[in-house]
């Protein structure tokens, strides 16, 4: 009985003999493999998320909050970033005691996106204490980015009949 099998048995013998091949090499993609320049860096660095405005609606400040960096943080400054992570770049710094309006928050909850005039303090010139119609990008005439929101100290609402910070708390610039 088992000589009637070995005819067959032969060729199958037989296709097993041969070069070995390599078992990854057949599995998978055919495209070649990405490879980074070292010039490309952070693919994030260079992403800005504009600071919106409004985001309460037509009846509210453009910017509702004012805050001011903690004295805990880092050189007694915090970083003004382009976008709302670590990897964007850096366009200023908030000295300690520096004011500035918030005027939005990242989803995660962790980055405010802020307005603030050239010398770090939240003013009335940038025009974000009074309503606008609609919500949209920042686009006045003082600095805005973001900032983690652990470094921040809430200071004050601003009261958006008049544009100024609430009774009792201080007076804007």
């Amino acid at each position: 009985m088992a000589l009637r099998f070995a005819p067959a048995l032969v060729p199958l013998l037989l296709a097993g003999c041969g070069e070995p091949q390599d078992r990854n090499a057949s599995y998978g993609s055919t495209t070649p493999r990405y490879e980074r320049a070292p010039e490309d860096g952070n693919l994030l660095a260079g992403n800005v998320t504009p600071v919106r405005v409004g985001e309460l609606g037509p009846n509210f400040s453009a910017c509702n909050s004012i805050g001011e960096v903690r004295e805990r943080a880092v050189d007694g400054a915090i970083q003004v970033r382009a976008a709302p992570f670590e990897p964007a770049g850096q366009t200023g710094r908030l000295p300690s005691g520096s004011t500035f309006f918030i005027c939005s928050r990242s989803l995660d909850q962790r980055w405010l996106g802020v307005v603030y005039d050239r010398s770090g303090q939240a003013s009335r010139a940038c025009g974000v204490s009074a309503p606008v119609p609609a919500r949209r990008d920042y686009e006045g005439p003082c600095d805005s980015g973001w900032v983690p929101s652990a470094q921040v100290r809430l200071v004050a609402p601003v009261d958006s009949s008049t544009g100024e910070m609430s009774q009792n708390i201080g007076e804007l610039k």
